[in-house]
């Protein structure tokens, strides 16, 4: 698995946060907190005071880093697609043949998510569930063309643009690459999905099933 070093430091954008979480034990302890607290009530029966309560701490404590539930979930989001950004630029760095790096590509977006202990504070396998489960609330929103504009979902736009710049290295003629990578970065969050709770609708339920397999199988037919 593709890890990031200790010295890596993932870029929010800093209209999501009143503080930043990273700077302090407080706010790194909400940020973990937070993940934890969210996958097992979810999102919406999430609250800052039912936060503070698990840190052990006044619920207005949560809101010196962050305005409001919605703005914590763009910045976990935010978080999480800096860290598939950041896997796939790993993963490809130095590859040269451009099948092989768009195949680690779609291995990164679609594959399963495991914890990386060197980030103490975040568990990324929690962390995936939340984006299955939780990460359309997050745009399926009024404010969803203001918040665009303000950047909040510039780094998920990069996971899909990057992916459509390696299927541009494979077929350069292939007219709907961005289309094309925005089904697969968003269907496998689906797929995951379906893997779980609506499992006769999906083929990933079945054991040897590989939505991996499947997405690298569909993009070769698609692109060769």
């Amino acid at each position: 698995m593709e890890v990031i070093p200790r010295n890596i430091h993932l870029v929010i954008n800093d209209k999501l946060f009143v503080k930043d979480p990273e700077t302090s034990n407080l706010g790194k302890r909400i940020l973990e907190n937070s993940i934890l607290l969210i996958d097992e009530i979810g999102f919406e029966s999430f609250t800052f005071k039912k936060l503070g309560e698990r840190i052990g701490s006044n619920e207005s404590s949560v809101y010196r880093y962050f305005e409001n539930k919605h703005k914590l979930l763009l910045y976990l989001s935010s978080w999480y697609w800096s860290w598939v950004e950041y896997r796939m630029i790993f993963a490809i760095n130095n590859v040269q043949d451009p099948l092989d790096r768009l195949h680690r590509g779609i291995r990164i977006v679609t594959g399963e998510v495991l914890d990386d202990d060197r980030t103490v504070y975040i568990n990324e396998s929690v962390l995936n569930r939340i984006i299955i489960a939780e990460f359309t609330k997050t745009f399926l929103t009024k404010e969803v063309d203001e918040e665009n504009k303000d950047g909040f979902f510039k780094v998920y736009k990069n996971v899909i643009c990057l992916l459509s710049q390696l299927m541009v290295e494979v077929n350069p003629a292939y007219p709907y690459v961005k289309s094309l990578a925005s089904s697969i970065v968003e269907g496998a969050l689906h797929q995951h999905y379906l893997k779980v709770h609506f499992q006769t609708i999906t083929d990933f339920a079945e054991e040897g099933k590989d939505l991996t397999e499947f997405y690298i199988q569909s993009i070769n037919k698609i692109l060769l």
